[in-house]
């Protein structure tokens, strides 16, 4: 399996593994997620993944036969789901203004505590530039995350809070743009403030449409 490797195969492989074998794997890639968030990409070795692990040489080939280029894959697609289920139930729950609040605050409680050592850091590293397959991984995940951010803005449309000239879509791009900005800036300079603008703003955009209405 080159780096061009399909999911479904990928898929397969875990599929033909005992229970035992799929912990084992994932206890891998946690490992390996952990490592290149602490030291990077470029810096992270096999061997260093291996020691964080306590895995041997032939485990780490048996459960990733072609090496480093698969588990980068295999990382990419765990930060990818971590990404959302870090800001779950609450972004599949917004359905008020409350329920918008509390998934910012989900939301700016994760990057504070994660800091630039954050799962869309290791996305956005040489594992997301590179790599074909984890390209492909990242942008699965920008459109679920957009796709549930516009459904919360149908669900305020659908109650009257939110007009329906609004475009969901685009609004919901906006604000999505908005924190990818503001993490990009948190992972280049520690900052977390520009993140939280980017929700303040993007929330208080949505009310504002709602007020104008009323």
């Amino acid at each position: 399996m080159g780096p061009h490797a399909s999911p479904t195969k990928m898929d397969l492989q875990v599929q033909n593994l005992t229970a035992k074998g799929r912990a084992t794997r994932q206890r891998i890639i946690e490992g390996a997620a952990t490592e290149i968030r602490e030291r990077g990409v470029a810096l992270t070795t096999l061997e260093d993944i291996m020691g964080r692990t306590r895995t041997s040489k032939s485990q780490l080939f048996h459960y990733f036969p072609d090496g480093k280029e698969q588990l980068l894959l295999a990382v990419a697609a765990f930060e990818s789901q971590t990404v959302i289920d870090d800001q779950e139930p609450h972004l599949s729950a917004l359905t008020s203004w409350a329920a918008w609040q509390r998934w910012r605050d989900v939301v700016v409680d994760r990057y504070r505590r994660q800091g630039q050592n954050c799962p869309i850091a290791v996305l956005m590293s040489e594992i997301g530039r590179s790599t074909a397959g984890a390209q492909a991984i990242t942008a699965e995940l920008m459109v679920k995350w957009h796709n549930a951010i516009a459904s919360g803005i149908r669900s305020m449309q659908d109650q009257g809070k939110v007009p329906g000239r609004v475009d969901a879509d685009r609004s919901a791009a906006a604000l999505l743009a908005g924190i990818q900005g503001g993490v990009g800036i948190l992972i280049a300079t520690g900052d977390l403030s520009y993140l939280e603008a980017a929700l303040d703003e993007g929330i208080a955009a949505l009310r504002a449409h709602a007020t104008v209405t009323g």
